[in-house]
């Protein structure tokens, strides 16, 4: 049979591979034929790697080989070839010590995968909270040719005529049982109206702020974030978005045509009009390294400081992404950003189009759902974020989650050095603890757990919760989940494994917490805090090999994205040298 390569604007990546009749492209062409591929699909057309985090192990994720075929259909009705790709999946809800700490590795394994294998263009079937940035990472780096097509949300839950949302009512229902307000009996008759149909938490948490995060930025087709994973206007979405990546190759539209300082401004901005989750900090950080955009802790207060919270979902408020989708979803957000000026709308999109001319003429159909300004949950939404002696490098509190009485507070500091001497100590009746003083957690920043773990909303005392008090100021090196609420503030950065400042605060120290003022100050002396921290020394538990050593030798701080150090920046997609 003669090889007559197909007609594209230039030679693809994969004809190094395929292309021609060389000893090496049979090699390599006749191997892939044992599938049953016909000659004809490596004539030049572009080869698509649908990179797929589907695991049984992550959840969030266990419907993805659906999408993914609806994905491929796209791709050969477009003129492609399909190659499905299994890729690191880093479950939040079962990894351990946290997923955070397998973000970067999945980052690190999706990025050679990419550029070790012949791919033209990637489709990133995501989901979970920290398989989006990582496969973002990944694509950044790269700079191949990438869209996002995430698995969407479960539909919502019931309980007893509540709504239920995932995360958020976990937390809720486990402090009501530690308060005596809820039977343990309930509780577990509640589990099952938590996670009632395949995709990721109903909530605005993580892994919807994150769907959101890729729209804003452009690197998703307008519409993806918010429909529900059962809902067949998802594979729908995958399918387009199949059709959709093999014109973005044609063109040459990368990830850095996208992705820049304009798109991230977007994203900041849509995070607090939606009440997101304050992970997207470090993630858009770390994404923002890999590809070159300069981005920095102080952009997020500043862009994100007059952006009002519109979209009425909880943690933040009382709805679901069920009724956020029915609503119009993120397309109705973005519309109301560029209507009050805050959008950049000329940001160019996977879709070739700019981001404006994609929701322009959008409706909202639930003005309680998407709120209008003047009803917003709070006025002035966004991340705060918060420095002072106590973080000089900077700590995050999400306002639209916190309570108004507690943006400003002067508390007496009630230390636990970890995880560990928590848990130990909080049920304690005799802890010396109520309602104004201010719960203090170190070493578990991304050194310190290790990982970066979302332990930052600590659970109150139940002597506390007896009194009818659900919320206290809380701060640590942590993370929270995008689920989680509460005055709680998170990231403090150096970190205390670092020797940050929250190293050697002690029990008794008073703690000042100005939001509105973005300060966060422990109220001892210069000297004082001088002579701790030269007194300070470092822990002692380093691992001695594998991951968790390269992790905890290499982990950048909160305050740049918690990114290994020699990942930083866009390091591109060569062919290489062939293997035989």
């Amino acid at each position: 049979m003669t090889f007559k390569p197909a007609k594209w604007p230039r030679k693809l990546r994969s004809q190094q591979w395929f292309g021609g009749t060389s000893r090496d492209a049979i090699y390599h062409r006749g191997w892939m034929k044992n599938q049953g591929l016909p000659h004809d699909l490596f004539d030049g057309r572009p080869v698509i790697g649908i990179l797929n985090t589907w695991s049984e192990l992550t959840p969030c994720n266990a419907h993805l080989n659906d999408l993914a075929q609806r994905v491929k259909h796209g791709i050969y009705e477009a003129g492609g070839l399909p190659v499905e790709v299994p890729v690191f999946s880093a479950s939040e809800s079962g990894f351990r010590p946290t997923a955070m700490m397998f973000r970067n590795l999945a980052a690190m394994a999706v990025e050679e995968a990419m550029r070790g294998q012949p791919m033209d263009g990637c489709v990133l079937m995501v989901g979970c909270d920290k398989t989006t940035p990582s496969l973002l990472m990944a694509a950044a780096s790269t700079d191949l040719p990438s869209i996002v097509v995430t698995g969407g949300p479960m539909l919502n839950g019931y309980f007893r005529g509540e709504r239920v949302g995932s995360g958020t009512h976990l937390w809720k229902f486990s402090e009501a049982v530690k308060a005596g307000e809820m039977t343990a009996g309930d509780f577990l008759d509640a589990e099952a109206s938590m996670s009632r149909s395949p995709g990721s938490c109903n909530t605005m948490g993580t892994a919807s702020t994150m769907a959101s995060m890729a729209e804003a930025l452009g690197m998703a087709l307008s519409g993806n974030a918010a429909i529900p994973a059962v809902d067949s206007r998802r594979r729908v979405m995958a399918q387009l978005t199949g059709r959709r990546i093999v014109q973005m190759v044609k063109d040459d539209l990368k990830p850095s045509d996208v992705l820049t300082r304009q798109a991230f401004e977007n994203a900041i901005r849509t995070n607090g009009a939606i009440g997101g989750s304050t992970n997207a900090v470090v993630h858009l950080l770390a994404i923002a390294g890999r590809v070159g955009v300069d981005l920095t802790l102080d952009d997020w207060d500043a862009l994100g400081r007059n952006v009002a919270t519109i979209v009425n979902l909880m943690p933040s408020g009382k709805y679901l992404m069920e009724e956020f989708f029915y609503a119009g979803g993120l397309p109705v957000v973005l519309k109301r950003l560029g209507e009050a000026g805050l959008l950049n709308k000329n940001a160019l999109t996977v879709a070739g189009e700019t981001i404006w001319d994609q929701v322009r003429d959008v409706v909202n159909y639930n003005e309680d759902v998407i709120l209008p300004v003047e009803k917003a949950l709070t006025r002035q939404g966004g991340i705060a974020v918060l420095k002072g002696n106590l973080a000089p490098k900077g700590a995050v509190l999400k306002p639209s989650a916190a309570s108004p009485h507690l943006l400003k507070h002067r508390g007496r500091a009630v230390v636990f050095e970890d995880i560990d001497d928590y848990k130990r100590r909080i049920a304690d009746e005799a802890l010396d603890i109520d309602e104004t003083c201010v719960m203090v957690l170190k070493n578990c920043g991304p050194k310190g757990y290790p990982g970066m773990a979302e332990v930052g909303n600590m659970g109150l005392p139940a002597k506390v919760l007896r009194k009818g008090i659900t919320d206290m100021v809380r701060i640590s090196d942590a993370r929270m989940s995008g689920t989680a609420y509460g005055t709680v503030v998170l990231h403090t950065s150096p970190e205390a494994a670092a020797g940050g400042p929250l190293a050697v605060v002690r029990d008794g120290d008073m703690i000042e917490l100005d939001v509105p003022n973005r300060r966060l100050h422990l109220d001892i002396s210069e000297a004082e805090l001088a002579a701790r921290l030269a007194a300070w020394t470092p822990p002692q538990d380093k691992p001695a090999s594998g991951y968790a050593w390269l992790h905890q030798t290499h982990v950048e701080g909160a305050d740049t994205g918690a990114d290994l150090d020699f990942l930083k920046g866009c390091r591109g997609a060569p062919v290489g040298k062939e293997s035989h």
